[in-house]
């Protein structure tokens, strides 16, 4: 008998199958590959809501955390996934900087947002008006480390290919049963595969597609992570990643013509040189109405839990909640209040 059967491979499931390595429990991972929003997402980290002004709830714990895990996977895994790298904040008007001085002199803000404008030339951007700088961010190569991660899971024999069939489960009241599998605990980390769960498939895990382009642009001397109406992200060899695009009514993960070009229209108004669109993709981010995250147990089923709901955060958000969950049901440690699942009452 083994000590979890993890659900889903995506950034949440690995932090949890990690986490769990790390205190000795066994653990056996089931993917299919499906509604993995992490292999499309950019990626990148920034303890700062920057439409709002506002920091991320326990940014600087997240920050710890998330730093850890990612260094010590990429030792672990022999890779180079885990960047750190500046990300400035276009700033379009002499209001927009008085605006950023003014949240940067935020009690909750000022380690997060430099006081200090960026007036840094970069070839292909016209920024009359300079970037505001946000400090303790970067990006993770998130295609990069999943691969490398299943590549890993499949060499230690612990990654099951397949479809999860939510009939084939079997529950008791000391442990787990899934064909031929025992365990204490299962976890579900499905992202927005959820729909389909029928332990937790009332929960409001609402979907918001997002898609993002690659493209090459010899002519953008950019090195830093930009912020404007999408975001740019330099890859290396000119090539530079631009998202994203929101939407929830469409919950196909097919790429669309009118995101791409709502995409390039916004991406002109950024840059002044010439790019060329080197690949488009699609996927559904696991958002929530109140933007929380899902965490917690089954109110009729106590071996079956969920770690779920990180949405445009999950690089920065997974390696804290897994350690969150993992402790609330080894230890018994009570969830917060506004991630624990039973905020929404004790259907599930």
């Amino acid at each position: 008998m083994i000590d979890y059967l993890i659900v889903g491979s995506g950034l949440a499931g690995i932090a949890f199958a990690e986490t769990a390595l790390k205190h000795q429990k066994s653990f056996m991972v089931i993917d299919a590959d499906l509604y993995q929003s992490s292999k499309v997402a950019a990626g990148l980290y920034n303890p700062v809501v920057l439409k709002r002004f506002t920091a991320l709830a326990n940014a600087s714990e997240h920050l710890k955390i998330m730093d850890a895990f990612y260094t010590n996977l990429d030792q672990k895994l022999g890779c180079q996934s885990y960047h750190k790298l500046p990300l400035l904040r276009k700033l379009a008007t002499v209001e927009e900087q008085n605006e950023w001085f003014v949240a940067a002199d935020k009690p909750t803000l000022t380690n997060f947002l430099s006081a200090n404008l960026v007036h840094q030339t970069y070839s292909g951007i016209d920024s009359p008006f300079g970037f505001g700088q946000v400090n303790h961010t970067g990006y993770v190569d998130t295609v990069q480390l999943l691969e490398t991660y299943q590549h890993w899971l499949t060499q230690n024999q612990l990654l099951l290919r397949e479809v999860f069939d939510y009939s084939q489960l079997v529950l008791r009241d000391d442990n787990i049963e899934y064909k031929s599998i025992q365990a204490k605990h299962i976890v579900f980390a499905e992202g927005f595969g959820m729909q389909n769960n029928p332990y937790f498939r009332d929960l409001p895990l609402e979907g918001a597609k997002g898609e993002l382009l690659v493209i090459k642009a010899p002519g953008l001397g950019l090195d830093v992570a930009l912020n404007s109406s999408v975001f740019i992200l330099p890859l290396g060899d000119e090539l530079f990643k631009v998202g994203a695009t929101y939407n929830w009514t469409d919950k196909t993960e097919n790429p669309t013509h009118e995101a791409k070009q709502e995409l390039i229209d916004k991406l002109k108004d950024i840059v002044s040189c010439d790019f060329e669109i080197v690949s488009h993709k699609a996927g559904i981010r696991p958002t929530v109405k109140d933007r929380k995250s899902l965490l917690g147990t089954h109110g009729a089923h106590p071996r079956i839990h969920i770690l779920n709901g990180l949405g445009t955060r999950g690089v920065m958000l997974a390696p804290s909640m897994a350690q969150t969950l993992f402790e609330h049901i080894e230890l018994g440690k009570p969830l917060p209040k506004e991630i624990d699942i039973s905020r929404f009452g004790k259907k599930q």
